[in-house]
């Protein structure tokens, strides 16, 4: 009997409509994960910048202090927009790839 209702519920999200809005949730879910991932990248390679410039100054002769503001508020800038340029080409593609095969009748 639960091996029947674990069945039925499989044999319903292979249905059409549901198969749709699963591969719509999944293509957003990618994004999502998309966006996060080349965001913290850009972060943390200018983070590592910082680092390496600080310790740079740090032993020079004539000591410059060096901001951090000056590394992380264009890496936060170029950090959004290069991970909404990824999250949207994900989301475009994906989108427009489900609405496609949805919109065709399986023979």
């Amino acid at each position: 009997m639960l091996i029947a209702a674990a069945r039925r519920r499989i044999a319903a999200l292979r249905q059409p409509a549901s198969a749709v809005r699963i591969a719509l949730a999944l293509w957003i879910a990618w994004a999502i994960v998309v966006w996060n991932v080349v965001f913290d990248h850009v972060i943390v390679v200018a983070g590592r910048r910082f680092i390496v410039a600080a310790g740079r100054a740090a032993h020079a002769t004539p000591f410059v202090p060096v901001n951090m503001d000056d590394f992380m508020r264009p890496a936060i800038t170029r950090g959004l927009w290069v991970s909404s340029a990824a999250a949207v080409a994900i989301l475009v593609t994906g989108l427009s790839l489900v609405t496609l095969c949805a919109s065709r009748r399986i023979r």
